[in-house]
């Protein structure tokens, strides 16, 4: 695998986050999928787990502040990207989870960002059935009880269930896989489990 720099550090993108962003569950869900993409990584291109990592922290940067504009979603973003020093690579992997709403924008071809693609929507979903759950934790919830909540199309009305179906379609993987695959992620570092902290 080739070595993907993102051109800025770890710091560097927590602080444009935190920027950009206010509402603490923004803040919660950017780490979310930046621990997700860190545990695929690990599996898949494990050299470029911290360009995975910034991809999946990244990835909502101008959401909080540009949500009523879903057309130019990471749009915005890129220029902020670009102005902190962050690499065409990094702004290319971040636009194409965007490719379903703006066709304009780059389809995920890398492994990295048909990843990205196919769990963003999927950590959002998991995260609302969990927080309804008595342990209100990660680690008992299975994909039974997931199923369940993505045929109900009025739970977490939001998140869009065709998005996740066409990336289970990109990784050529079965729904359940996906499912089960993105539980295990998030119970690997159990985000219900630590406590946010406002920086």
């Amino acid at each position: 695998m080739a070595q993907l720099n993102a051109g800025i550090t770890h710091e560097a993108a927590f602080n444009l986050l935190s920027e950009h962003n206010k509402d603490p569950f923004h803040i919660e869900h950017a780490e979310t999928v930046e621990q997700t993409m860190r545990y695929f990584a690990r599996e898949y291109d494990p050299e470029n787990e911290e360009f995975w990592g910034i991809v999946g922290l990244l990835h909502d940067l101008d959401w909080e502040e540009h949500d009523d504009d879903p057309m130019n979603h990471t749009i915005y973003a890129a220029k902020d990207i670009e102005a902190a020093g962050g690499s065409p690579e990094l702004i290319r992997a971040i636009q194409t989870h965007t490719s379903d709403f703006n066709t304009s924008l780059p389809r995920p071809e890398l492994m990295m960002e048909k990843i990205l693609f196919a769990t963003e929507e999927l950590t959002g979903l998991i995260g609302a059935a969990v927080v309804m759950r008595p342990s209100k934790s990660v680690m008992d919830f299975n994909v039974k009880s997931l199923k369940k909540k993505f045929k109900d199309k009025r739970f977490a009305a939001g998140v869009s269930r065709d998005v996740i179906r066409s990336g289970a379609e990109m990784l050529g993987w079965e729904l359940d896989e996906l499912f089960a695959r993105t539980i295990e992620a998030m119970q690997s570092f159990a985000p219900d489990r630590d406590s946010f902290v406002a920086e």
